[in-house]
């Protein structure tokens, strides 16, 4: 895309804004949103300066150990902190009014996807789409939200083996605070969070691949498990050519 014809972030967020219209039109509805590159592994894995976001919706939304689309080319998963609100977000608001607004953190996996052969993109084509959204694994509810979310462990296992592990730290210095940029983002284009989104906070670590037969797991504390599969008969591939 950017390779074709100069793009900048405003213009990555309009083509997002009308694949996510696209979409709606079809019957999906507005689930929430994802947030991207809130950490720095994952700054770091991607060559991304700055985070981004992109709109989820309940077709994206998937139960605890759920088998991953078939149609996904090439899945990558990262373990993230979830936050439901209870009440509706925007404008220029705080940490405080951010807090008071979340029902419930949930434990999840964010199962990304690529237009891009081996994610090899701009951060203006990663917005463009929709930040790489693809599904979002919805685990269990955590159980610190005011005191302690910050030092929520998490440890991500991909086929029995431990891969990584973080802390909710890593999104943003804390996921509230992922969730106040994203509400002030929203707010320059004149939009907001409704009561019942889900936001997930940014991935906590590098993303692991998600090869066919593979099964990810993260555990956040001890015991607040959230797994996901892909069945072993579906064939990488990507959908746009080596950009060189």
């Amino acid at each position: 895309m950017s390779d074709q014809e100069p793009l900048d972030l405003r213009d990555a967020y309009r083509i997002q804004r009308k694949v996510h219209e696209s979409r709606l039109r079809d019957g999906e509805k507005p689930a929430g949103f994802k947030l991207g590159y809130t950490s720095k592994p994952m700054r770091e894995q991607m060559g991304v300066a700055t985070p981004n976001y992109g709109p989820l919706t309940d077709r994206m939304l998937v139960p605890n150990d759920s088998t991953t689309d078939p149609a996904l080319l090439q899945p990558r998963v990262e373990p993230e902190v979830g936050l439901v609100l209870g009440l509706p977000l925007a404008g220029r608001i705080t940490r405080h009014d951010a807090l008071n607004a979340v029902k419930h953190a949930v434990a999840c996996l964010e199962v990304v996807d690529s237009l891009w052969a081996d994610y090899r993109f701009t951060a203006e084509d990663n917005t463009a789409d929709g930040s790489s959204a693809a599904q979002v694994v919805v685990g269990p509810r955590l159980p610190t939200l005011r005191h302690g979310l910050v030092n929520t462990g998490a440890v991500l296992h991909r086929n029995g083996v431990m891969v990584a592990t973080s802390a909710a730290a890593a999104a943003s210095g804390n996921p509230i605070d992922s969730l106040v940029w994203l509400v002030h983002q929203l707010h320059q284009e004149g939009a907001g969070l409704e009561a019942g989104m889900l936001v997930i906070t940014g991935g906590l670590t590098s993303a692991v691949e998600l090869a066919p037969g593979d099964v990810v797991e993260a555990e956040f504390q001890s015991g607040y498990r959230v797994g996901v599969r892909r069945l072993p008969h579906t064939r990488n591939a990507t959908r746009t050519d080596d950009r060189g």
